[in-house]
């Protein structure tokens, strides 16, 4: 094991998992609920937009939890279809009013007819005890009724090689649990089984650290990462999300010396 860098991710971590990482992180808009079912609604919705700018993230999330009734698990269970026109006009980059209703669709059958959201990634994950099987169902079952094709785009596919990066850090938020109280803690599917939420920043970096010598951005390339993220901290690998993706932000690119 190279010291010296795990000693750099350590320290890295500890200075980015803070409670003020949450003012700039769409983890706020899920933080605003108590009950489990609103949460990972409101973080489910929140993580499926999380790209581009972080402040139009938190805004347009903001927009469709108030669209909701700021009660996401009460609207999921109880909404008829007049009421999905509230979204019409919802649009954050190529997500619009009729992504925003098919969401609304296929979370409503996921609760109403398989227990909800954990359950679903919990049956996956028991496939093959592996995230990538528990990805994978869940977007079959997602899109098991019927969908708008150009929907099929805003959930990642990992059986076509897709990092999936919204997926798996929505899956950070709800498994981790530790000191700083950022992300939920609220499933039981098993940390160490976690995979790093793979963007343009933690890659960068992570390349930069001689973590990731796989050029693509993609599934491969999740799994090579945090395998090697696993030399660190076997049973919390994706806890290092928050040093790679916090130099990456703030520090640039960096050589280990």
């Amino acid at each position: 094991m190279n010291e010296n860098l795990k000693q750099l991710l350590d320290q890295k971590y500890y200075e980015y998992s803070r409670s003020d990482f949450i003012a700039d992180d769409p983890i706020q808009i899920p933080k605003m609920f108590s009950v489990k079912e609103d949460v990972e609604i409101a973080g489910f919705l929140s993580a499926s937009i999380a790209w581009g700018n972080r402040k139009s993230i938190i805004k347009n999330a903001k927009s469709l939890i108030e669209l909701m009734d700021n009660s996401p698990y009460d609207f999921i269970m109880n909404f008829k279809e007049p009421d999905l026109e509230v979204f019409n006009g919802f649009k954050h980059r190529t997500f619009n009013g009729v992504d925003a209703k098919f969401f609304m669709k296929s979370l409503q059958n996921i609760y109403q007819h398989h227990k909800g959201l954990e359950q679903v990634f919990l049956t996956g994950f028991k496939k093959e005890q592996s995230i990538k099987s528990a990805l994978s169902y869940f977007r079959k079952i997602f899109f098991s009724v019927e969908f708008p094709e150009r929907t099929s785009k805003h959930i990642a596919n990992v059986d076509k090689n897709s990092a999936a990066k919204r997926l798996n850090m929505f899956l950070r938020w709800m498994v981790r649990k530790d000191h700083s109280e950022i992300d939920f803690g609220l499933w039981n599917l098993p940390k160490h089984s976690l995979k790093l939420p793979l963007d343009v920043h933690t890659a960068n970096v992570s390349r930069n650290l001689g973590l990731l010598f796989r050029k693509q951005n993609d599934w491969k390339a999740v799994e090579e990462v945090t395998q090697n993220l696993k030399k660190f901290d076997p049973q919390d690998p994706v806890k290092y999300d928050f040093a790679l993706f916090g130099m990456g932000i703030n520090e640039g690119l960096k050589k280990l010396n």
